[in-house]
């Protein structure tokens, strides 16, 4: 029985595993950051700037070109953590919060949109932890197979430096996208959800030259 127990527990972790690194590649284009440091990445962001490939997600994101506030937070699993966003929608602020599992590249992560049915593999390519951090998302819809590149800009604050929107700009066109298509959101004003408000429309400080 004991023998049993044991084999069941290896089978059991070997699935999980499988589904913790099988996930992805990313392919040459996709660097992630070296030595990441999951850590360090946790705590408050903003999504400041946006792109992808969908033509229907860049519809939607110029209908509602909106800072996105993040909380990141490590789980009781050292594998996973919680990404809380909050945002302007519709004239309410809404709060969303979804559940990544991390993988076995250093600054990946895989979380699933079930209202979508779209597997989404991320990779941080690039931060300092301290200020910004340049992530490339390489998401994948079931069962079409069809695949969508997005690449997002973050800031430790709703300021974007001119040196970081510039290497941003670098990183887009790598990946065969044009940064006249980059999307800068806006600022709304404090959101606090559950609360209806008229959102104060204020610009990122972002140099006038490169938007």
């Amino acid at each position: 029985m004991q023998r049993v127990v044991n084999l069941l527990s290896v089978l059991v972790l070997g699935s999980a595993w499988t589904l913790r690194a099988n996930h992805v590649d990313p392919g040459p284009l996709v660097v992630p950051q070296e030595s990441f440091d999951v850590g360090q990445f946790m705590g408050r962001w903003y999504e400041v700037a946006v792109i992808s490939t969908c033509p229907n997600f860049m519809q939607r994101k110029r209908g509602n070109p909106v800072i996105v506030a993040m909380e990141l937070q490590q789980t009781t699993s050292e594998d996973s953590f919680t990404m809380t966003s909050t945002t302007f929608r519709n004239g309410s602020c809404k709060q969303t919060s979804t559940d990544y599992s991390l993988t076995n590249t250093p600054g990946g992560f895989f979380h699933h949109v079930a209202r979508f049915g779209v597997d989404v593999d991320s990779f941080v390519v690039h931060t300092n932890y301290t200020d910004f951090a340049k992530m490339i998302q390489l998401s994948t819809e079931k069962p079409s197979g069809n695949k969508t590149t997005i690449a997002k800009l973050f800031s430790r604050t709703m300021n974007v430096d001119s040196a970081v929107l510039n290497d941003f700009k670098s990183l887009v066109r790598q990946h065969g996208m044009s940064d006249d298509d980059i999307i800068i959101n806006q600022s709304k004003g404090d959101c606090e959800p559950g609360v209806r408000t008229k959102p104060v429309s204020t610009e990122p400080q972002v140099p006038a030259a490169l938007l």
